[in-house]
């Protein structure tokens, strides 16, 4: 049996999806921190579904070991060594390390 709409429109739907579940989930954190949860699980299976990649924006806020949202300093510790930025979740203890894009100088050499 074939889906009905076109492919992009599927996409572009999802996407929408999955920005609203991720603002729902930052505004509801603060008061009910399982439900903030329960739509970055929801956002990730809509992902799957629809094979749609997650925006990168999207994709640092929540951990991928048990799908919690991270705020920084609540459930997420926020660290910069050797130039990366280690996000690790306080619920389970995964990192998550985010080079920083260190400037190069002119001629190619990096800065010491």
């Amino acid at each position: 049996m074939s889906r009905k709409g076109s492919h992009s429109d599927r996409k572009n739907i999802a996407k929408e999806r999955m920005s609203i579940l991720f603002s729902q989930a930052e505004s509801f954190f603060s008061w009910n921190q399982e439900y903030s949860h329960h739509c970055v699980r929801s956002a990730r299976l809509i992902a799957m579904k629809e094979r749609v990649r997650i925006p990168l924006r999207l994709k640092r806020r929540y951990c991928r070991r048990c799908n919690s949202y991270l705020v920084p300093g609540v459930t997420g510790r926020v660290r910069i060594y050797r130039g990366r930025v280690i996000i690790t979740c306080l619920n389970c203890g995964w990192h998550r390390r985010v080079p920083t894009g260190r400037s190069k100088r002119p001629n190619g050499k990096e800065k010491d």
